[in-house]
């Protein structure tokens, strides 16, 4: 049996918002208003996918931004569940760039600076604890904008493999569970943000437009597959005079 929620929305097919985005705002709605509580299991990606009439990779790549978000988890060949919120600690939210603008009314844009296959170096060996000169990454760097003008700066790198080809298709919104899920053999199964306030680099500034040194929200983001193992991590630097923090305690918020 599926779920169903009065105040379900569908999904739009024809909308610029990715499926699979509108797809995880969908789920992350379901479990925010209690409509599927901690310790629940999600629907199978197959049931997920026949009531939207949707891919089940696009199903695929919602969960893996849920769990990302540390809202559900993954049990291999059990399923998905509903996380229990951590009330113990803050959760900030750094509201979404694309809802944000949209409910101002003005238009945003993604762009693809570069994507490109790398060694890795001495810094990608510690950061994904591997061994050995052979793994490969996808890097991947993007700008968001709004109106022209750019708020956020995002640096990405996932474990190759060469089995999954890149799509030009699927570079317009490469979030970073989305990547891997898309690109690379492993499933997410956990993250770790660590948020800081920081000041642009050189680079930072000229890409955003902003003064050298100004003062950004820095997040680096971590994905673990099922072993614990580092599978990707991207870097975001966001306009400290452009964003703000909220804080809930727990999952349940009246927008």
């Amino acid at each position: 049996m599926f779920w169903v929620s009065q105040e379900e929305t569908v999904i739009d097919k024809n909308s610029v918002i990715p499926i699979y985005y509108q797809l995880f705002k969908l789920l992350e709605g379901q479990i925010r208003r209690g409509d599927l509580k901690p310790g629940e299991s999600l629907p199978t990606e197959n049931d997920i996918a026949m009531r939207y009439e949707i891919s089940r990779m696009t199903v695929r790549r919602a969960i893996s931004e849920l769990v990302a978000a540390g809202m559900v988890y993954a049990q291999q060949g059990k399923g998905t569940f509903v996380a229990t919120p951590k009330l113990d600690n803050i959760v900030f939210e750094l509201n979404d760039f694309s809802q944000e603008v949209k409910k101002r009314g003005l238009n945003y844009k993604t762009t693809l600076l570069e994507a490109k296959i790398v060694r890795a170096d001495e810094t990608l060996k510690a950061r994904f604890e591997i061994q050995g000169d052979d793994k490969r990454f996808l890097f991947f760097r993007t700008v968001l904008a709004a109106e022209n003008e750019r708020l956020s700066y995002e640096v990405k790198y996932t474990i190759y493999s060469k089995s999954k080809p890149i799509l030009e298709s699927e570079l317009k919104d490469p979030s970073l569970p989305g990547l891997i899920a898309a690109h690379t053999e492993y499933v997410p199964m956990s993250s770790k943000k660590v948020l800081q306030v920081a000041s642009c680099t050189q680079e930072e500034a000229l890409i955003l437009g902003i003064p050298p040194q100004a003062p950004v929200f820095l997040i680096e983001q971590t994905i673990y597959n099922s072993d614990l193992k580092p599978v990707g991590w991207s870097k975001a630097v966001y306009r400290g005079d452009r964003y703000k923090l909220t804080s809930y305690d727990g999952w349940y918020k009246k927008d």
